[in-house]
């Protein structure tokens, strides 16, 4: 006869298999989903500030020097869409005194600016997995889990040590980021670390769907890269 101690433990067992098929499955199809933003050949799907940004070897580069210094922000567009609920992948590279970042849920503005949504990244450190937002400023900083509710007030918990965290980022290297928009819901992810969560309620500031595009900051010379750019579209 067989104990109910060995009946429970199959049955724990046989539900932590199919839990495990089922999610490997689901990553499976998820993958599949996800489309290419970047051809890896020229800006085709993209637009920006002419004459900063350009494919070099397979990689979207922008590049300030001492000769061409940026003297404003900007930005690179793009076009293909301005998705609300999605699931973004990117590569990205950074040197020198630089900050950069990726825009998403945005809105664009004059001289190739935008408002909205930004997954931040820098070279001190400082702003990398952070959820930037141009008139809030930082929403979440690495490390915190943020809930913002309709008027705008904030409950904050954390999760990790901020410097632990940074050191998921590979210095003058490259790096993967993730981002997760769900509804009110955004997550963002380095190199497979959870850096900042926030559900954001107050719908001044949370635009529900934007423009994406790759930020070039103003500033010392820095040079920013980004490829294999790829986005799946929350159903």
């Amino acid at each position: 006869m067989i104990s109910l101690r060995v009946c429970v433990s199959v049955c724990l067992l046989s539900i932590w298999i199919a839990a495990t098929m089922s999610t490997c499955a689901a990553e499976g199809e998820s993958n599949a989903e996800f489309v290419s933003m970047f051809n890896g050949k020229d800006l085709t799907g993209w637009e920006g500030s002419p004459g900063w940004w350009e494919v070099r070897d397979g990689v979207l580069v922008a590049e300030s020097t001492p000769e061409k210094p940026c003297q404003r922000s900007h930005y690179l567009y793009w076009k293909d869409g301005e998705p609300a609920n999605f699931e973004m992948r990117a590569t990205y590279r950074i040197g020198g005194k630089a900050n950069s970042g990726i825009q998403f849920r945005s809105q664009r503005r004059a001289e190739w600016d935008t408002w909205g949504y930004q997954a931040d990244l820098d070279t001190a450190g400082e702003y990398t997995g952070c959820l930037y937002q141009h008139e809030r400023g930082l929403v979440a900083e690495r490390g915190q889990r943020v809930q913002i509710d309709a008027a705008g007030n904030k409950t904050i918990t954390t999760f990790g040590d901020s410097k632990k965290l940074l050191a998921a980022v590979k210095p003058d290297d490259w790096n993967d980021y993730r981002i997760l928009a769900d509804g009110p819901n955004i997550s963002l992810w380095i190199n497979g670390q959870l850096m900042c969560q926030v559900e954001d309620h107050q719908e001044k500031f949370a635009l529900p769907r934007g423009i994406i595009a790759l930020q070039m900051h103003q500033g010392p010379p820095m040079k920013v890269e980004f490829k294999d750019l790829r986005i799946r579209v929350l159903k």
